[in-house]
């Protein structure tokens, strides 16, 4: 772990950039003397959750939905915004009955991952689910998502897959799969 001091934040300045994002701009002075203006991304909101619903120790549940920025259907796990007052494990549930049609009776934070930290402050907090059961609440996506069981042994075969290239489900996916090898739900 480094022991290095974090550099001193002379000044901060926000820059609007739209109605979800501001840029933040740092002044900042290293620990040798050097400035620099650093700029990045802070987000309007909480943060979001990735969801690992688990079917059983060895299948997951994915879903198939549209992604805008690739303009394709993508087939990754459900995820979502933090609403205000909704603790992580809350989020996680109602993010799955949203969009999958279940929830969960045991839920544990595994890890958080940021987007990009040189510039972005976002982070999206990995929860695996686990004892699930069926129960749909309405959302807030156009249409219904396809919901499709995959071995999570076979992690390989889905990351291969030209619609399965989202980060954050692929990196989810390999974390929960290696806890669940180490913690069975039997335990």
């Amino acid at each position: 772990m480094s022991t290095r001091k974090l550099p001193h934040i002379h000044q901060r300045r926000i820059e609007p950039a739209g109605k979800r994002l501001k840029f933040e701009l740092l002044d900042l002075e290293f620990s040798n003397g050097a400035t620099r203006t650093y700029s990045r991304m802070r987000t309007h909101g909480l943060g979001s959750v990735i969801i690992v619903p688990m079917q059983d120790d060895d299948t997951v549940l994915l879903a198939r939905e549209y992604a805008c920025g690739l303009h394709h259907y993508e087939l990754g796990l459900p995820k979502g915004r933090l609403e205000e007052g909704e603790s992580i494990l809350d989020a996680a549930n109602r993010e799955m009955k949203e969009e999958i049609g279940y929830g969960a009776h045991e839920l544990l934070e595994l890890k958080d991952l940021s987007l990009a930290p040189g510039y972005m402050t976002h982070v999206t907090h990995v929860v695996l689910a686990r004892k699930l059961y069926a129960e749909k609440l309405e959302g807030d996506e156009p249409e219904e998502l396809d919901v499709m069981p995959w071995p999570i042994d076979d992690l390989d075969s889905l990351v291969s897959r030209p619609d399965c290239t989202e980060g954050r489900s692929i990196a989810a996916l390999y974390i929960a799969r290696d806890y669940i090898r180490n913690h069975p739900i039997d335990e």
